[in-house]
């Protein structure tokens, strides 16, 4: 009977097999190894039972319950790959620890709530540094495109096409691209904002198009 490889060796063949049809799994793929380590560790060369994960998933002090129910929910799909190798493996069950991603809240700011925080981004320290300045201006993006948090800080210069008053978003949540039309209050404020960003920061150090004071 051949010896059964270590889990870390069948956590990379999985992570390799799912990337290679085009899935990145940058955060999922490190807990899983995360796992595999930790299961080289407790249990060398062990099948992957309901069992074990639930114990791996418990056993960050850190992490909350619904941390727990996601650190369990990067192993689910490994096990059922991992099931069509190994007869012995098992597939943890929906839900044993409740619900990994709860749904929240939607929050929505009247308009005076926007103009508030504005004020507010503008009032940020260092007095007259480029750091108040950024902030500003991608709550106002956020305000009046609807722009993720993440899309707008990665957006570099070359994404953002201040002749046309439109933006490249790249690399979406569901990996695909887009564009976004802009007010032309919106393509003003990105104008003047780009002027005083380059006074501030003559020779930067990333080609975003957002800057603090470092570069």
């Amino acid at each position: 009977m051949s010896r059964r490889p270590t889990m870390g060796a069948r956590a990379g063949a999985y992570l390799a097999a799912r990337r290679a049809v085009g899935l990145t799994l940058r955060i999922e793929g490190r807990q899983l190894l995360s796992f595999a380590r930790w299961a080289d560790r407790e249990r060398p060369r062990a099948p992957l039972t309901e069992a074990l994960a639930l114990t791996w998933a418990r056993a960050s002090e850190r992490a909350t319950r619904v941390g727990q129910a996601r650190r369990l929910e990067v192993v689910r799909p490994f096990a059922r790959w991992l099931q069509a190798h190994e007869s012995d493996s098992e597939v943890p069950a929906a839900g044993l620890l409740g619900p990994a991603h709860p749904r929240r809240l939607m929050c929505s700011l009247s308009s005076t709530e926007i103009t508030r925080l504005l004020v507010e981004a503008a009032r940020l320290s260092p007095h007259g540094a480029l750091r108040p300045r950024t902030y500003r201006v991608v709550i106002g993006l956020l305000a009046c495109t609807g722009l993720r948090p993440g899309e707008a800080v990665r957006l570099t210069r070359e994404d953002v096409d201040l002749d046309m008053g439109r933006l490249r978003i790249r690399d979406t949540k569901f990996h695909k691209s887009r564009l976004v039309p802009l007010h032309a209050t919106a393509t003003r404020a990105l104008v003047d904002y780009a002027r005083v960003r380059d006074r501030h920061v003559p020779r930067p150090i990333s080609d975003a198009f957002f800057l603090l004071d470092g570069g």
